[in-house]
């Protein structure tokens, strides 16, 4: 069995408590159009530009078999070498191994290690197999949208120490819209994690016009009241998303106007207060 890795962050401080080490792995079934890691979104290993440095010389481009994909004659061309492979594959054992090395530092902090994405839960067999063996190394904790069959995350469930759990949007159609999938089994899934006894943040996106709506934020105050949760963490939109996107030959175009503010953060909280709940804004 082998998890392929986009990316791994030793000494992460917002992925979960105290410090730790993060492993972003690759595929997502959402498309979220204020995604902020398309190198995450497929499957399959991909071949990505540095930006900075580049020269803008087209090199890359033109050595690609696909003009509008890079690959390895497109490093080969590259006169700064910024062309990379985004993709390792990893055996569990080769990752807890990588886990097991630092865990004297995370668990010294009060932290360990967290599985994110992409969507962590795409790649289920081999997040499952990682969780079990690192079971009494070190804290575990979950990234994830929630976009998962019940069963599979019921499994998750027993060998998770804690959760961070997206909320985006409530409304059925719109998060069809904005994500591409429906959301039913998100809030499914948040149902169980609630009942479970799991620890878990519940995080809210803030993205302008669509997800900081005075609606969608109220409806997600309900539902995450009525569920007995009581913290939410809010996290601003960032304008740079897009940055990403030009190192893979993609053009950033998200399906809302992006140059609107944020709903101030005073507004924010109130209305999570008003339904008995303390959002912190990241």
């Amino acid at each position: 069995m082998q998890g392929r890795i986009f990316s791994v962050e030793e000494f992460s401080t917002y992925d979960g408590p105290g410090i730790r080490m993060t492993f972003f792995l690759k595929g997502c079934p959402l498309r979220c159009s204020w995604c902020h890691n398309p190198e995450g979104q497929q499957f399959s290993t991909e071949w990505v530009r540095g930006q900075n440095g580049c020269l803008q010389c087209g090199a890359c481009v033109r050595a690609a078999a696909d003009p509008n994909r890079l690959d390895e004659n497109s490093a080969a061309a590259c006169p700064r070498r910024l062309v990379r492979p985004c993709g390792k594959d990893l055996t569990p054992e080769e990752l807890c191994a990588q886990v097991r090395k630092n865990a004297a530092i995370l668990n010294a902090s009060g932290g360990g290690v967290t599985f994110s994405g992409g969507e962590p839960t795409a790649q289920m067999p081999f997040l499952l197999a990682c969780l079990a063996s690192l079971r009494g190394v070190t804290h575990r904790a979950v990234q994830t949208a929630g976009y998962v069959d019940g069963a599979q995350f019921s499994a998750l469930l027993d060998v998770c120490d804690f959760f961070l759990y997206d909320l985006k949007l409530m409304d059925g159609a719109l998060h069809r819209r904005f994500c591409g999938v429906d959301n039913a089994p998100i809030l499914e899934n948040y149902r169980r994690l609630a009942a479970s006894g799991v620890p878990f943040i519940t995080r809210v996106p803030l993205i302008p016009t669509v997800t900081d709506t005075r609606e969608n934020l109220a409806a997600i105050a309900r539902f995450a009241a009525q569920n007995g949760v009581r913290d939410v963490e809010l996290l601003p939109y960032n304008r740079m998303a897009g940055g990403k996107y030009a190192g893979l030959l993609r053009r950033y175009a998200p399906d809302f106007d992006e140059t609107v503010p944020v709903r101030p953060k005073a507004e924010c909280l109130e209305i999570f207060s008003a339904c008995g709940l303390r959002a912190t804004v990241l």
